[in-house]
């Protein structure tokens, strides 16, 4: 090696190289303000319902957090391309910030669940531009690193999240969560600005995919609209709208000159599509877990706010030790991990619903181990496979892409718990008799959505 240059290995050392710490922070910081979010208010929605009402709605918080996130994430490429990740990044965290202070000040549930979306439309751009990033400007020799960093961020926000939501639900300020958030999104606003590059402004004549925008609002609305349905065939009937209008998103994504996902997406003959297509499945099948999770613990257990919130964080510690665990992986341990974790993390899924009914605290936490060692074995793999088969001029689309897929996947699987969980009485209030319905049927519901993901993951594998 000559004097003087840097090697190119794949290790730590190579991932912040070459001027890219700057950006690698700012990335760090872009998920820890998501991933902490997402942490903090499972752990506080007990509080909020009791002190609004609304427990029909509550998937809802998550799901409008999701559905601002998927629109927003989904058109974060282009804007990252017009505005430059500086200022787009900025303006984003700045938004989400407005979303937190309306929540936070709220008087109803209608006023907090319109922040909650202002707050998942804004931090859906911070999280897609950091997404781009990473596809544009790290090499695929550095992305198992890379995601296992991002995995490391999550597992810091798996300690710090309960802790901070059950602090404040504890205290009875629940709203105090919100504004602490709105304060640490301006500071994200601010490392933009001093972390990152202007950035070129120029295609400002590409277009918006506002039709596949539109099938996935729809799509995500129809299954949160099953929530509140009250009989068993008006849900199914929303679920199956919903789910009809997904797919046809992606046909007609495949067909349009403005495209959410790259070519070739739409077919599990392809490694993007097999790719995309595991995200979203296995994504949705998790949802119960962290959603309904910490209310049913509170509930059956007589767990506090804060003691629930760490049982239920401990899926994203699993997911981050794993992570790190096999980010060194080379050859065709990669393909077999994909398969590895995708079953393992349906055997959390199944296993939940065996053991959240009875209250049981270890249960609990060896499911959540199980369903979040499943994603933290496949999940770097899936996206370094699936950026790997793009050509360079679709790998910002295809990067923006897993977020627009692991966001709808989210939003979906929330929508669908609630709905399920209405269904069984969650609805009327949370009770031993509501916790334990909704403990068996949320995860018996999401069961066969897994294995779908175990199969289509087993496609992705035998690409590698």
């Amino acid at each position: 090696m000559e004097p003087g240059s840097q090697a190119q290995d794949g290790s730590w050392a190579d991932v912040v190289a070459g001027g890219r710490l700057p950006l690698f922070a700012l990335i760090c910081l872009g998920v820890w303000l998501g991933a902490a979010d997402s942490l903090v208010t499972a752990t506080i929605m007990p509080s909020v319902g009791a002190d609004l009402g609304g427990y029909a709605y509550f998937g809802w918080a998550t799901a409008g957090y999701l559905l601002g996130s998927v629109l927003a994430g989904a058109s974060s490429g282009l804007l990252a391309r017009r505005f430059g990740l500086r200022r787009a990044t900025a303006c984003a965290a700045l938004l989400y910030a407005s979303g937190c202070a309306l929540s936070a000040a709220g008087p109803d549930i209608a006023t907090f669940l319109v922040g909650r979306l202002l707050q998942g439309i804004g931090g859906g751009w911070v999280t897609g531009f950091c997404s781009v990033a990473i596809g544009l400007l790290f090499p695929n020799r550095l992305l198992p690193r890379v995601y296992a960093a991002i995995t490391a961020v999550w597992g810091v926000a798996s300690l710090v999240g309960p802790m901070l939501g059950g602090v404040f639900a504890d205290a009875g300020n629940w709203r105090g969560v919100f504004w602490f958030f709105a304060i640490q999104a301006v500071a994200v606003a601010i490392a933009a600005f001093a972390m990152l590059p202007k950035g070129p402004d120029g295609e400002r004549g590409q277009g918006v995919a506002w039709g596949q925008l539109a099938l996935i609002a729809g799509g995500v609305v129809a299954i949160g609209a099953a929530d509140v349905a009250g009989t068993f065939g008006r849900s199914a009937g929303l679920t199956l709208v919903g789910v009809v209008l997904l797919l046809a998103m992606v046909w007609l994504d495949e067909r349009a000159v403005v495209r959410l996902l790259p070519r070739g997406s739409g077919s599990l003959r392809t490694i993007p599509g097999s790719g995309y297509a595991s995200m979203f499945l296995l994504t949705a099948a998790s949802m119960g877990f962290a959603i309904y999770g910490p209310a049913i613990l509170q509930q059956l257990a007589g767990l506090s706010a804060l003691t629930a919130g760490y049982v239920i964080a401990g899926e994203a510690a699993a997911w981050t030790l794993a992570g790190l665990a096999v980010a060194h992986l080379t050859g065709r341990w990669p393909g077999r991990m994909i398969l590895i974790g995708a079953v393992c993390a349906t055997a959390g899924v199944g296993a939940s619903a065996l053991v959240f009914p009875t209250g049981s605290v270890l249960g609990v936490i060896l499911a959540g181990a199980a369903l979040g060692a499943g994603f933290g074995l496949s999940w770097a793999f899936m996206s370094q496979a699936i950026l790997a088969a793009l050509p360079d001029e679709e790998r910002a689309i295809g990067a923006a892409a897993m977020t627009t897929v692991r966001l709808t996947g989210s939003a979906a699987g929330a929508a669908m718990a609630g709905a399920v969980a209405n269904l069984v009485g969650f609805s009327h209030g949370l009770s031993d008799a509501t916790a334990r319905s909704a403990g068996v049927w949320v995860f018996v519901a999401a069961l066969p959505v897994a294995l779908a993901g175990v199969w289509t993951a087993r496609r992705l594998a035998s690409f590698r």
